[in-house]
């Protein structure tokens, strides 16, 4: 295994920035998921790390050597492509084996290893079969076994399942789970899906147009998002946005939240004291933070909010209700049977205390 640092990468495209300036630390033995939309820079930045382009600016360290200038069979790394680089000739354990044999590995080794990883990954019974018959997603299997039986000092994973759908691609993030934890290696794993990001990491990059958002454990960037950006991406369904107003009373002691047609006195110490009357705010609020009223009025830091119900998601022991507020949709994740037909008039408790606000001219959390 291997610790990596990444200082100050900058690769361009043209003119254009593809890596702006990533800062970047992986201590040995992590898990790390880089996570992010299409044209984020989660390629390139696997990419520069394995060496197969270069970079125009910055360092990337491995166990403290700066390997900026080395080739990729200089700097110890697996990598898994988005598409298929098998053998298709030869037999899933020959396949599996291949590093291994190109390393010298002694042969009383390679049976148990391959063998091993097959059976973590469900293709133990295909290991005398040829690539070629296999199905699309046991030939991903295949290529995370390759790329982990090799126990590189660092694995690389470009979004693997990304043509794996359904409950087949939750029971291989399953799989890589059980793989990290027999086979321990420092891995950096490329993915679009932000449940992926959520499920798979010890701790999760999120990237945009080049840059890193935010990093952190994954239920750090979940419940203390540091944009708008980050809050949106992460959860489904989505936070809920509403535009706003700060406002004060009794003499500037208290700030009130105009938002959704709404105003709210918001719990004490929720936001500095020192901010600009009359700021522009998006409140986010997530749809689990929002519930049925159940008592005769709300509790301090809750906002009760009277809504008409304009469509039902149920999905099984719950139901995700939209309703308007200000003229905006809603979302609330509500209990199964709390409401039965769009329609429907209930009335819906906001808790304010799991509230972000963001200022809506920078999109970062206040």
């Amino acid at each position: 295994m291997a610790g990596l640092t990444v200082k100050g990468v900058t690769k361009l495209l043209g003119d254009a920035p593809v890596l702006n300036r990533i800062d970047l630390t992986i201590p040995e033995g992590e898990f790390c998921v880089i996570a992010g939309p299409s044209g984020a820079g989660k390629t390139a930045l696997l990419r520069a790390i394995a060496g197969l382009d270069h970079v125009d600016a910055g360092t990337i360290e491995m166990d403290g050597e700066v390997v900026t200038e080395r080739q990729p069979r200089q700097r110890d790394v697996a990598m898994v492509f988005q598409t298929d680089t098998l053998f298709p000739a030869m037999s899933v354990f020959d396949n599996i084996a291949f590093s291994l044999r190109a390393r010298r590995t002694a042969r009383r080794e390679i049976e148990p290893r391959v063998r091993r990883v097959a059976e973590i990954l469900g293709i133990a019974q295909l290991l005398d079969r040829p690539t070629r018959v296999l199905s699309k997603a046991d030939r991903r299997r295949a290529a995370i076994a390759r790329a982990v039986v090799r126990d590189a000092g660092l694995c690389l994973f470009d979004d693997p399942l990304a043509d794996v759908e359904g409950d087949l691609r939750d029971q291989m993030r399953d799989e890589i789970k059980l793989l990290h934890r027999e086979f321990p290696t420092t891995g950096i794993y490329a993915t679009h899906d932000p449940m992926e990001a959520m499920t798979l990491a010890d701790r999760t990059v999120l990237m945009r147009e080049g840059r890193v958002e935010q990093e952190g454990a994954p239920l750090d960037l979940f419940e203390r998002p540091l944009t708008r950006f980050v809050a949106g991406y992460f959860g489904w369904p989505k936070m809920n946005f509403l535009a706003g107003a700060l406002g004060r009373e009794d003499g500037g002691d208290v700030i009130r939240l105009a938002a959704g047609g709404a105003s709210v006195r918001l719990p004490p110490n929720r936001l500095s004291k020192d901010l600009v009357d009359g700021l522009s705010v998006i409140l986010g609020l997530r749809p689990e933070h929002m519930m049925r009223a159940v008592r005769a009025s709300p509790p301090d830091g809750v906002y009760r909010h009277e809504a008409e119900i304009e469509l039902l998601r149920p999905i099984g022991s719950r139901t995700y209700a939209t309703f308007r507020m200000g003229g905006a949709p809603v979302v609330a994740e509500l209990l199964a049977h709390d409401v039965s037909r769009p329609g429907d008039r209930v009335s819906i408790d906001l808790n304010l205390k799991r509230a972000t606000i963001f200022d809506a001219m920078t999109e970062k959390a206040l």
